[in-house]
């Protein structure tokens, strides 16, 4: 059974229509220092949902072990080369979980939005999957 997770399609869509509105913004803007910020923001905005569309599923996890997907890159990771950690931080006030898929020459960090749920689910369901 394969398990998929990646950004939530509806926060993708949200970031395609700022993105195109940062766009008509920037065409509409009547000075150029204002005309190049909006225009550094609409390339900001679009890069990050295109890397939201093309990396989906953003990780995929079987029996035989992990899947992550980047922008261009998929990296297969074996079960036996991978550690899976919860890692929680305090960041303005609020505790912030986030996933650590450590392997033997990388570390892939995955927050609730490049997953779509909890990390903490998500934790629990690869450590069931894990043989």
């Amino acid at each position: 059974m394969t398990r998929t997770w990646s950004t939530p399609a509806t926060v993708v869509l949200l970031g395609w229509l700022a993105a195109a509105s940062l766009a008509i913004a920037t065409l509409v803007a009547d000075d150029n220092a204002g005309r190049l910020l909006i225009g550094l923001a609409t390339l900001l905005v679009a890069y990050l949902a295109a890397f939201a569309s093309l990396a989906r599923p953003r990780l995929s996890a079987d029996a035989n072990g992990l899947v992550v997907r980047g922008f261009a890159s998929r990296t297969q990771l074996p079960w036996h080369e991978v550690k899976v950690k919860l890692q929680t931080t305090r960041r303005l006030g609020r505790e912030q979980q986030t996933l650590e898929l450590d392997a033997d020459d990388r570390l892939v960090v995955l927050t609730r939005l490049d997953l779509g749920a909890d990390p903490e689910e998500v934790a629990g369901v690869l450590h069931a999957l894990r043989p």
